[in-house]
């Protein structure tokens, strides 16, 4: 499985604001800015986020965008099935309709597709937003609250 640029930059738009908790709302280009993402591509990001309740978005000169839910009720799991659907290798194990499959009763590979899925799916939703938070505050550089780079 190979996540898109969505699917990254959504997540480190939103371990951002995770980071900045507490804090003003925040607007998308200073997000952009901190982390090298155009921010009309942040932009078409945030929608299905703010869409699915992860963000809410502020209106007015001090508007912006804020976390939709605490940072330790948000997984990473949450993020990437908002921002690239659901978690799967193939069709056949989806997440969302698995019974599609007409060789489910006798597709040995299946197997393999569905522990692989399984897997992923164990290590995205074992993370949430605040544990991310404690790993940066770990590295101990403050650089790295606003330049997080996963996976590039």
């Amino acid at each position: 499985m190979k996540l898109s640029t969505k699917g990254r930059y959504g997540l480190r738009a939103m371990l951002d604001m995770a980071m900045d908790e507490g804090n003003e709302p925040i607007a998308t280009r200073t997000i952009a800015e901190r982390q090298g993402i155009s921010e009309r591509y942040l932009e078409q990001i945030m929608i299905p986020l703010k869409q699915n309740g992860l963000i809410k978005s502020i209106r007015g000169s001090q508007g912006g965008y804020i976390l939709g839910r605490n940072p330790k009720d948000i997984s990473v799991g949450d993020v990437v099935r908002v921002l690239e659907g659901p978690i799967a290798p193939v069709e056949c194990v989806s997440e969302v309709n698995p019974d599609e499959c007409q060789r489910a009763d006798y597709c040995v590979t299946r197997i393999i597709w569905s522990r692989v899925r399984d897997a992923i799916t164990e290590v995205l939703d074992s993370y949430s937003l605040a544990d991310l938070v404690k790993e940066s505050e770990k590295l101990g550089k403050a650089e790295t609250i606003y330049d997080i780079q996963l996976h590039r």
